[in-house]
């Protein structure tokens, strides 16, 4: 289920499910949001003061802000202010019948925000945005606008093309969007929200991680199963990991044999100007022309 775009006067929750937030990067994006038009509910993690923690606050306590701002009737989004590590570990903590029966809402972030959207696609079955977030040096204004243009006029986001393109296998595809962030889904593998990327066009990026340790979480993607009946793969950025040829050459390498088509240089990840995109949504790859088409808007 595709949730309803946004208008002007709704609400936004901002939360923290992951990592402290920084608040300078915070008091900076706060006007480009409201300027949206939008109301920003800012939830108790995100201001919260967590010295010397890599969390935000306690499991309970970010499991409990998340779970009151998709509660809340007033919402209509919930946005992670930032990702860093956490959210897997609040998974458990969730009541995630209540959420069901509060009706949809969106989700959108990235990062270690991916665990989150596993978790909402089992066990709410809405399609969410894999998106820029506001507390990031990487929310400039190019990230910004994307983001508020699939919020508000979806329609306009339908085409989405890679901003460096380079094909591995070339093709065309049509699957339902999955994936996200390397690390998370690689560290997913065995739990109940993990899923497969069968019948998906899978994304993949990822942030600071070594060679080997990409090539090691692909492996384990690929040993476990979870690309069986996989459709396309679009790979994103790879920032800070690396020399880019030999990412290439490892996914070229490791993915290949897959028999499906894959792009990569999408410009989706850990970079400024980084576009949103829709996971749960049927789209279409054509390498040729190096774009996802969605079939239908990211939101109602």
């Amino acid at each position: 289920m595709r949730p309803a775009r946004l208008v002007v006067g709704d609400t936004v929750a901002l939360v923290a499910p992951s990592g402290p937030v920084p608040q300078d990067l915070l008091d900076a994006a706060l006007p480009v949001l409201r300027g949206w038009g939008v109301k920003v509910q800012i939830g108790a993690g995100v201001r919260a003061e967590a010295v010397g923690s890599y969390l935000s606050a306690p499991d309970a306590a970010r499991a409990a802000e998340f779970t009151e701002a998709w509660l809340d009737p007033e919402v209509r989004c919930v946005l992670a202010a930032r990702g860093g590590y956490g959210a897997q570990r609040m998974l458990d903590l969730v009541d995630w019948s209540a959420l069901r029966a509060a009706g949809p809402k969106l989700l959108a972030g990235s990062s270690d925000v991916t665990a989150l959207h596993r978790a909402v696609h089992t066990h709410l079955d809405l399609a969410t945005l894999l998106s820029p977030m506001p507390a990031s040096v990487l929310f400039d204004q190019d990230a910004a606008e994307h983001l508020r243009r699939t919020l508000f006029e979806p329609d306009h986001t339908r085409v989405l093309r890679a901003n460096e393109p380079d094909v591995l296998v070339p093709g065309r595809a049509l699957g339902v969007l999955v994936g996200g962030n390397l690390s998370l889904l690689a560290s997913g593998i065995g739990a109940a929200e993990q899923g497969s990327a069968r019948g998906g066009i899978v994304l993949l990026e990822d942030v600071t991680e070594s060679r080997y340790r990409i090539d090691r979480m692909v492996t384990q993607l690929l040993r476990s199963g979870w690309f069986e009946g996989v459709r396309g793969v679009v790979l994103g950025s790879w920032a800070a990991c690396g020399d880019p040829d030999e990412i290439r050459e490892l996914m070229r390498e490791r993915l290949s044999p897959l028999g499906v088509p894959i792009l990569s240089g999408f410009g989706f990840g850990h970079v400024p100007g980084s576009p949103t995109l829709p996971l749960g949504v049927s789209a279409s790859l054509d390498t040729d022309l190096a774009t996802l088409t969605l079939d239908a808007p990211a939101l109602d």
